[in-house]
């Protein structure tokens, strides 16, 4: 009996070390696939974006400032001038209320966290509240 319990552990051990248990490596890589249907247009497969016509996300300072402006824009877009790494961007971008509040975190836990940036995890809760906010300039 004590041979069968031990098999079990060593079988339960040995499959969950082949799942990812971080939610935030496991948000990255469902978000990459939002990023390439939504976001790969204007700001391109690296993150640089287009100069002077759409902003880099790529080691972004304006992403990188202010997490839930970047939920935000990405619901309701931005329409005023931005300011990323020094340079002004006035091209409108427009908002995605038509993702989940789950493709929402994937894809802003995506380029939050590649590219160069490093940024804390983007919650589900986080865009809900934000879905349900006013849209803040800048």
């Amino acid at each position: 009996m004590n041979q069968i319990i031990a098999c079990l552990f060593l079988i339960a051990t040995f499959s969950l070390s082949f799942k990812t248990t971080d939610p935030l490596e496991d948000s990255v890589k469902r978000g990459k696939d939002v990023y390439s249907t939504y976001c790969v247009a204007c700001h391109q497969a690296d993150g640089k974006g287009l100069e002077n016509i759409f902003p880099p996300l790529a080691k972004s300072d304006y992403l990188m400032a202010d997490k839930k402006r970047s939920v935000k824009q990405v619901l309701h877009g931005a329409t005023e001038e931005l300011t990323v790494n020094g340079k002004k961007y006035k091209t409108p971008m427009m908002g995605f209320p038509n993702l989940t509040d789950q493709e929402v975190a994937d894809v802003l836990n995506y380029v939050r966290n590649s590219w160069g940036n490093k940024g804390e995890i983007v919650k589900t809760e986080e865009v809900k509240k934000a879905r349900g906010e006013k849209k803040k300039k800048g």
